[in-house]
């Protein structure tokens, strides 16, 4: 009976210290907070975006249209994401229509347009900004372009249409890439 005491304290000991190695090895890592929650370099995109509760309806839409799987590869990948209030300016019934499965191939298209090849912090948009005269032009996943321009200190993209999001976060590194947050949905 004494040993048994013994192996059991021994073993609740050796898990504590384990659960306490792990969050001191998260914690010296440089987190950004994104939506009350720790975005972890040491994650990939999704293992981040799923704990952001600004960021559900993104996941959400990232489910429907199959991409977890893309973007838990090794990119790397620039994701510029969508808040919720950023979803929440697309019409209600455009948004529930394009999360039902027989437009799968819209709401991809539209997810992979946020999704620049490559890792691109934030000082290197704004130098690539900076060396296009204000402006800079660069080619989506989905094929198409967008265009990154600044305001003051702010950096903004500009859809196909003409319609630009705001940079609200930047530099938010993953183990697959980077995620800046903005404040609009991009449309190809």
């Amino acid at each position: 009976m004494k040993f048994r005491s013994i192996v059991l304290l021994a073993a609740t000991a050796a898990t504590l210290m384990g659960s306490t190695y792990m969050s001191q090895a998260q914690t010296k890592e440089k987190t950004v907070m994104v939506g009350g929650a720790p975005m972890y370099p040491s994650k990939n995109i999704v293992e981040n975006a799923v704990n952001s509760k600004d960021h559900t309806t993104l996941v959400a839409a990232v489910k429907a249209a199959g991409l977890v799987e893309t973007l838990q590869s090794a990119g790397p990948f620039t994701v510029l994401a969508p808040t919720n209030s950023a979803f929440a300016k697309v019409p209600k019934d455009a948004l529930n229509s394009l999360m039902m499965p027989e437009n799968k191939a819209q709401l991809t298209k539209i997810l992979t347009y946020h999704v620049i090849p490559g890792k691109w912090s934030a000082a290197q948009i704004m130098k690539a900004i900076k060396d296009g005269k204000g402006m800079y032009e660069t080619k989506t996943v989905q094929g198409g372009k967008l265009t990154f321009w600044m305001k003051g200190k702010d950096v903004y993209v500009k859809d196909a249409h003409g319609s630009s999001a705001k940079v609200t976060i930047a530099d938010v590194n993953q183990s697959n890439g980077v995620i800046h947050v903005i404040d609009g949905v991009l449309m190809p």
